[in-house]
């Protein structure tokens, strides 16, 4: 069996890792660790729940470690990640093992007061975790420099493509020195993943852990054929009120905030999760969620990655998504880290078509299988039953608020949007609010 120390990692990281149990690296950790260790660029592709947080940033650690002090506001390493959930994260994933190699690990999002920011920032940090919208508004302001960064990583390239982010991620990247180590990490690599590639990693070691579509090999499929409307709604209450951890998706914010009303009158623990939500409130919901007091997540697209909660039994697509790669991604919430899980989507009868060719796209083989509220084959497959029906009253972190933004500059596509105006709903499409 390889080890972390095998892989030649240093022995306050290996220690730390073995504290937490961690001491078998996964593949993708065993084959790309030791190129990043000497310096090599890493081009690393695999699903989510694969490991490759610590595949980049341990790697990034120890160069860290061994070379040199930081000044505040001058990181030496850079992590950028699309969403606040995954800058999280990555911050806790590496906090202690940054902690074991006497280095500070900070995340600077939008959604928090940029103060905050500015502040944590007048002490030197060695490894800084941003979403790409925050970090150039910290640049303008000439709060932060890329000057002395030796190592980037981009996790979820991917995911940064498909929200429009990559005009910011460029014009970030070219603030780095040329020399620098870049690490790369990404689900798919197509089309503007790329581009990236080709313009920023010089002759990267490549290592693949498998094609997206692997990432639903230990998960059971479902297309449940719900009828109408009302049907369907009446299955999402059973299903809701099932024991275990359950997110559901919906694919606006206004569907996430009344599916959360109509499952909490019905006395099922449910919390909302999407962009209009402030971060402390985003935050809460999850621990919430993690902590396993709140057994319901319903949320929009932008907590179908990041978001690595390992006991997650059930993904139930309320609302089925927009396209394959949405699927799949809403998907591996669930069966996390070689776990299985199952994954249902509900289809109303006038959705069939649209479902069958979506799960073609995906590559997912998902057994059709025709419910109401009261058969034993939805309890079967999702341990459904009837809810209480006492209601529990609106939890003050699920009320929608604006995100704070300090100084940051509107624009459609960054990761700080403005909320629309009063009286004018945005329900087509939840955008990146990183």
């Amino acid at each position: 069996m390889t080890t972390f120390q095998d892989l030649g990692l240093p022995a306050p990281i290996v220690r730390d890792l073995k504290r937490q149990g961690i001491t078998e690296p996964f593949p993708i950790q065993e084959a790309a660790i030791p190129p990043a260790l000497d310096g090599r660029d890493v081009l690393g592709r695999g699903p989510t729940g694969s490991g490759k947080t610590f595949t980049f940033g341990l790697p990034m650690l120890t160069r860290l470690a061994s070379s040199g002090a930081s000044r505040p506001g001058h990181p030496r390493g850079l992590v950028l990640v699309p969403t606040r959930e995954l800058a999280a994260q990555v911050k806790e994933r590496l906090d202690d093992p940054a902690a074991a190699m006497g280095l500070r690990v900070l995340e600077v999002v939008g959604g928090v007061n940029i103060k905050r920011n500015i502040t944590s920032l007048a002490a030197p940090v060695d490894l800084l975790v941003a979403t790409p919208g925050r970090a150039q508004d910290l640049i303008n302001q000439k709060i932060l420099s890329f000057s002395d960064i030796q190592v980037t990583a981009l996790d979820e390239a991917d995911q940064m493509a498909d929200m429009g982010f990559l005009p910011q991620v460029r014009k970030l990247m070219d603030l780095t020195p040329q020399n620098s180590q870049r690490l790369l990490f990404s689900a798919t690599l197509d089309g503007d993943v790329n581009k990236l590639v080709d313009r920023y990693l010089n002759d990267p070691v490549t290592h693949s852990t498998a094609p997206v579509q692997a990432a639903v090999d230990t998960m059971t499929h479902y297309r449940l054929l719900v009828g109408g409307r009302e049907e369907r709604n009446e299955v999402v209450l059973r299903i809701g009120a099932r024991d275990g951890k359950t997110i559901m998706f919906m694919r606006t914010k206004h569907g996430v905030d009344r599916q959360v009303k109509k499952l909490r009158r019905e006395g099922i623990n449910a919390i909302g999760l999407h962009g209009d939500k402030g971060q402390s409130t985003r935050t809460k919901a999850l621990a919430g969620f993690a902590d396993g007091s709140v057994p319901v997540l319903v949320a929009t697209d932008i907590a179908a990655r990041g978001i690595d909660i390992n006991d997650v039994s059930l993904v139930v697509h309320v609302d089925p998504p927009a396209e394959h790669k949405a699927y799949l991604h809403r998907a591996g919430r669930t069966a996390r880290a070689g776990t299985t899980g199952t994954v249902v989507t509900l289809v109303m009868d006038e959705q069939a078509k649209e479902v069958g060719q979506l799960m073609k796209k995906a590559g997912v083989d998902a057994r059709e299988v025709k419910v109401t509220a009261d058969s034993d084959t939805l309890a079967k497959i999702t341990g459904a039953r009837r809810p209480k029906g006492t209601p529990i009253q609106e939890p003050a972190q699920a009320q929608r608020r604006p995100a704070q933004r300090g100084r940051q500059q509107p624009h459609p596509r960054s990761q700080h949007s403005r909320r629309p105006k009063a009286g004018r709903r945005r329900t087509r499409k939840d955008g990146p609010t990183a």
